[in-house]
């Protein structure tokens, strides 16, 4: 009787699988919002990184084509949708995820595929949503604060943000890696995700928590600090006409009207992708080296597409660290080192926003004064990340022992009962 029961709902689950993939794969509405968007395609398509990664499988890749080549063949033979190629990307992603469901309601290892596509689904809904945030960021903030930032990049004596763009427009190689790299920022996000499950098994949860906790986060920074960036601010004069640099100490600072999402403040992107770096210890040097990849291409798009100034970047390394800190829930609140990921991560960032509306001056007294702040920054960050990491690391070293006797009496109960 039991059985029974168990094969009937595994059956209701299956064809609520079935029909959830048909209503979003043969919708018209979110095929046009969403499935040929290249960063939601390529969140989607990041899906089978996670599948093949956890439950590597050629029957799963092949039910996978399969999928693809259906949704294909009913959205643009029967339904003729306007063929674009970022389509396929998310046909892989919605064929994998459907995969990774079946598996988790079928498979006797369940439990590490829904490990798997639970977190996956989080971290592309989150994705599908963000703007509607940012639009709502926009209303709320019809002004910016860009020129504060432009004056702090100024202080530098180079304006960063436009050599590199001029390099972004003038190497076709090296625009192409970074267009990439800043499109495919789901990819380091579920490769490591994947890397931390497989290896680490629950160990694996604070790094996909501190993925989807920063995104909420900057949203409430972007209202904090409201920019759009030096595109936005400069319009067709991005990259080959700054203002001069000798003219900005007496540029007026104040909020200016401009169009554009308010999303540059702090790089979002550069933190993911700081994050997927930092969370990389301990895994393969292979998937080290993609992740730091995908973080320097990153960092170069970020200000070659003229979406950052480098200020922007410079505040995404406490931010990430605010993040590490909040999502590390295996660390005790008593431990020091949680606490003080917390307090710095979120002291230094709110101190810069703080120093770049009202402390505009000190920035110009010496260029050693802005790069001395951006290096310290980015140390400090580094440094109480890695006594973060010890401290995560301690405990579990404490318990091995003492949970893996736990849990061989309690799979020998089991297989006594059985």
């Amino acid at each position: 009787m039991g059985s029974k029961k168990q094969l009937l709902v595994q059956s209701l689950l299956t064809a609520v699988v079935l029909v959830a993939l048909g209503m979003l794969g043969f919708s018209s509405q979110f095929y046009g919002e969403a499935l040929y968007d290249a960063f939601f395609g390529l969140a989607l398509a990041s899906v089978v990184i996670v599948h093949q990664r956890v439950g590597p499988s050629w029957l799963d890749a092949a039910w996978t084509a399969a999928g693809i080549a259906v949704l294909g063949i009913v959205d643009f033979n029967f339904l003729h949708y306007p063929p674009k190629i970022m389509a396929w990307f998310s046909f892989a992603g919605l064929s994998s995820f459907a995969i990774l469901a079946l598996r988790s309601i079928w498979s006797q290892s369940r439990r590490k595929f829904l490990y798997a596509w639970i977190p996956a689904a989080a971290f592309v809904m989150s994705d599908y949503f963000a703007s509607n945030m940012l639009e709502w960021t926009a209303n709320a903030h019809p002004k910016t604060l860009d020129l504060y930032l432009l004056s702090f990049d100024g202080s530098l004596r180079t304006q960063l943000a436009f050599v590199t763009g001029q390099l972004y427009a003038r190497i076709p190689t090296l625009h192409n890696l970074a267009l990439i790299a800043y499109m495919g920022l789901a990819i380091p996000i579920t490769m490591v995700y994947a890397g931390r499950l497989v290896r680490f098994k629950e160990g694996a949860f604070p790094a996909m928590l501190a993925f989807l906790v920063a995104g909420p986060m900057g949203i409430l920074f972007y209202n904090l600090f409201p920019a759009s960036g030096p595109h936005n601010l400069f319009r067709a004069n991005f990259p080959f006409h700054p203002f001069p640099i000798a003219d900005l100490p007496r540029l007026v600072l104040a909020p200016l009207a401009l169009p554009g999402p308010r999303n540059a403040m702090p790089s979002l992107h550069l933190a993911w992708t700081l994050l997927a770096w930092w969370y990389s210890r301990g895994l393969s040097w292979i998937e080290r080296t993609i992740a730091f990849a995908f973080l320097a291409l990153t960092a170069f798009a970020t200000m070659g597409t003229g979406e950052h100034f480098f200020a922007d970047l410079v505040v995404a390394f406490p931010f990430a660290l605010l993040i590490c800190g909040l999502s590390a829930y295996q660390v005790s609140w008593k431990d020091s080192r949680r606490v003080a990921a917390i307090l710095v991560g979120l002291g230094v960032t709110l101190a810069w926003l703080a120093t770049f509306r009202y402390g505009a001056k000190l920035f110009w007294t010496s260029p050693i004064v802005p790069w001395a702040l951006s290096a310290a920054t980015m140390a400090i960050a580094y440094i109480r990340q890695a006594k973060l990491d010890a401290a995560v690391e301690t405990p579990q070293i404490a318990t091995t022992v003492p949970e893996r006797v736990a849990r061989l009496g309690f799979n020998s109960a089991v297989a006594q009962s059985e």
